[in-house]
């Protein structure tokens, strides 16, 4: 099983050993990481009632370490290293990932199977899905129709796309001048990815094959933005959308295998367990680290953000 928990959405995932999706689940994460994934844990629950079929687990996105202990994950890892397991799953010889969430946007360089470079967007919306789901709302255009009204625009039109506030000003502007709502969707689209090719692709040689992941790659709008940028095809796999839950799902298959253990998982039953989180500042250095610890009935089950490690090497005495 593998979970991707973001700050938009939760995916859910479970695989065969051949890498397989058997079952996936997309859920809106709503702030509540936890709750989201004890709401998937009780649907798995339903259609597999012996947990005993789940013999790996890995958790990985910006809430892996709060699920992975609530899971009992087997591995947990950043969103770089489980999207690219993916993708090299799937698509082997691929040299560049491009994914794109609602949240946040990532470029990942490959070569021979291995991450040799990469590069994160957290901060700036205009290069995410947010953009567009804003943009969308703007123009009373339901987002699930932005790909085929960008396809059929007749003209090419520049909206400035290095930040949301620019871009919004320009479309009005544009819109003003005459141009129509899908010429200024295609404009939208091709900011985007000029956006992101900008900011994350400075600096870093692209090389085919290209391959497009993320909630965002549903739009035909950004693949064709996309391959008038770099001059070449993008590839999207066809799990596109759940491409970081199953890359940590694959995780964990293969580090069960190389152990040789049985999967820490705790069972579908740790939908029912309520797990506290806390926070503390450690006051024993002039770092004052923010030190975040779970509990589970009163007892402490997993410490993490001090830099030291004074207090995370500590919770195995304690647990």
């Amino acid at each position: 099983m593998g979970v991707d928990v973001g700050s938009v959405s939760t995916n859910i995932v479970v695989v065969d050993e051949a890498v397989n999706v058997i079952s996936s689940q997309y859920i809106r994460t709503n702030g509540q990481p936890l709750e989201t994934v004890k709401a998937g844990l009780k649907t798995l629950q339903r259609r597999f009632p012996d947990d005993g079929v789940i013999r790996g687990v890995g958790t990985t996105g910006s809430g892996r370490q709060l699920v992975g202990v609530m899971l009992g994950a087997d591995v947990i890892k950043n969103e770089i290293t489980a999207h690219a397991t993916a993708t090299i799953q799937f698509v082997p010889d691929v040299r560049t990932i491009f994914e794109i969430g609602g949240q946040d946007s990532k470029i990942i360089v490959v070569e021979n199977q291995m991450v040799t470079d990469f590069a994160m967007n957290t901060v700036c919306a205009a290069g995410t899905g947010s953009f567009l789901d804003h943009q969308a709302e703007r123009l009373g255009i339901p987002i699930e129709d932005f790909g085929d009204k960008a396809l059929s625009a007749d003209r090419d039109v520049r909206i400035a796309g290095r930040c949301t506030v620019f871009a919004e000003s320009d479309m009005i502007a544009k819109q003003q001048f005459g141009f129509s709502k899908a010429e200024i969707i295609k404009g939208l689209c091709e900011a985007l990815v000029r956006n992101y090719i900008n900011n994350l692709g400075r600096g870093k040689k692209l090389e085919p094959p290209f391959v497009f992941q993320g909630g965002v790659a549903a739009n035909k709008g950004i693949i064709a933005a996309f391959e008038k940028e770099i001059n070449h095809q993008v590839m999207v796999p066809e799990h596109y959308n759940i491409m970081g839950a199953v890359g940590s799902a694959i995780l964990a298959r293969n580090e069960v295998k190389i152990s040789g253990n049985a999967t820490s998982f705790r069972g579908f039953q740790a939908a029912d367990l309520e797990f506290v989180p806390a926070t503390f500042e450690c006051e024993d250095c002039p770092n004052h680290c923010e030190v975040i610890e779970v509990k589970l009935d009163g007892r402490i089950v997993a410490r993490w953000g001090d830099r030291c490690g004074k207090w995370t090497n500590s919770v195995s005495a304690i647990a």
